[in-house]
């Protein structure tokens, strides 16, 4: 007895020939409409500014992750264990954006080109700075965030989206924390 196995390459080449082009995924989910009491825009608006925000989340998840791999000094596993954490709690930041971003009814964006187009952050490829110059990054990366936050809260409350707003509040606090945190690492 055979099987066969189908990829989805497979079958995203059968459509292609098929259709004579490629399938693109809509931007909002089928039967998106969701009786909360929201107007048809808001969720849209709301949507697309939290697409941003997981990108630089994202962009901001993996800088701390390339510092934790590769901080050297001194105070190497301090550091280390430090990154760890901050890349941790990032990580849920993520993942509670993306899950309210579909239940606005959007999809999430999901791969590295869309992150990169999206985020308001700056990635330094090639670069490994000393342990206190990622440390000063990764701050102007929440402060970045934080105040991009605040722009947020105010068009989600604006828009009467107290879900999304209570969220954002949320991740604000979080992100002004860690700032505090990494900033404390910069004071002598």
């Amino acid at each position: 007895m055979r099987i066969s196995y189908i990829t989805l390459a497979t079958l995203t080449a059968a459509l292609t020939a098929t259709t004579g082009t490629e399938e693109k995924q809509p931007t909002t989910s089928p039967n998106s409409h969701t009786n909360s009491g929201l107007t048809k825009k808001t969720p849209t608006t709301n949507a697309n500014c939290l697409k941003k925000l997981l990108a630089d989340e994202y962009i901001l998840y993996t800088k701390t992750y390339k510092f934790h791999w590769n901080v050297t000094g001194a105070n190497f596993n301090e550091l280390h264990t430090f990154f760890k954490a901050q890349y941790e709690q990032l990580e849920t930041f993520i993942d509670t954006t993306a899950e309210r971003i579909r239940v606005l009814g959007s999809y999430a964006p999901g791969t590295l080109t869309e992150f990169t187009q999206l985020t308001r952050l700056k990635e330094d490829p090639g670069t490994n700075p000393p342990a206190q110059r990622m440390i000063a990054r990764l701050l102007a990366d929440h402060e970045a965030i934080i105040t991009s936050l605040q722009k947020d809260l105010a068009t989600t409350a604006e828009n009467a989206d107290l879900g999304t707003n209570n969220m954002l509040n949320d991740l604000l606090m979080k992100h002004e924390k860690m700032a505090w945190m990494l900033r404390a690492y910069l004071q002598d």
